[in-house]
């Protein structure tokens, strides 16, 4: 079974966008997952086609309406697989983790709620049990760009989307480390080297050498990371067993 998207929007032409290219693209052609962009004003029912109205209670701005959200979630629950998770795109969500992506990513697939405007009418949530998240500490014009940064995390983790099943498994988040730095030639750019240890053809020197750049870019760059990361006994941030024992801290 592919990994189905459902996408709600009020500008469905910006999908599959980005997805439509490189990985996710070949992907998708290949029919390891598929997408539905889908209009929310279609769920309007008045001549206007009205999905938003003032806040309750005044201020600035315009709010999707509850009841056209409902009918686009109820439509996109009945066109798809069963089981799939309704996701809305909000700053007011729950940061998206790597642990997250993978349990997506292991399922029938998502339905994505895209907001605009000042966003959703909180009653949307509890009603039809859907799940809150945010790409970060930023706000943007809307919930696609993020949807679009989500499905991807998601795809990549598809069977066969990344070739190796060991493809991603060094890669930052993967082991509650930021991934050790890459280089490639020329040896010497600018006067700047390659480190020495990646040209000396030594395989448990390079390995030890990445595990302790690993973990030292995680202490000084994401310190959150770092204290997540010691405190884990065996398992990893995104929700993967660790392979070896840490012993560098």
């Amino acid at each position: 079974m592919s990994f189905s998207a459902t996408v709600l929007t009020l500008y469905p032409d910006m999908f599959p966008g980005p997805l439509g290219v490189s990985l996710a693209g070949r992907a998708r052609e290949e029919g390891k997952w598929d997408i539905d962009a889908v209009q929310i004003r279609d769920f309007a029912q008045d001549k206007h086609r009205t999905v938003d109205d003032t806040p309750a209670g005044g201020g600035a701005g315009m709010v999707l309406k509850v009841d056209v959200l409902a009918r686009a979630i109820d439509h996109a629950r009945g066109a798809g697989p069963m089981g799939r998770p309704v996701i809305a795109m909000t700053p007011r969500g729950k940061p998206l983790t790597q642990s997250r992506v993978r349990e997506l990513a292991a399922g029938p697939g998502v339905i994505v709620l895209c907001g605009r405007f000042e966003g959703f009418d909180e009653r949307i949530f509890a009603g039809r049990d859907v799940e809150e998240v945010s790409m970060g500490d930023i706000i943007l014009s809307g919930g696609e760009p993020a949807a679009i940064m989500m499905l991807d995390a998601c795809i990549r983790l598809l069977p066969g989307v990344m070739g190796a099943a060991s493809s991603g498994d060094d890669e930052s988040f993967e082991n509650g480390l930021l991934e050790y730095p890459h280089y490639t030639r020329p040896n010497d750019w600018e006067g700047r080297l390659i480190p020495e240890v990646l040209r000396s053809g030594d395989h448990g020197k390079i390995d030890a050498w990445r595990k302790q750049q690993a973990r030292d870019d995680t202490r000084s760059r994401r310190p959150d990371l770092w204290e997540r990361y010691g405190g884990a006994s065996g398992q990893s941030a995104s929700g993967a067993r660790r392979k070896t024992k840490d012993l560098g801290q």
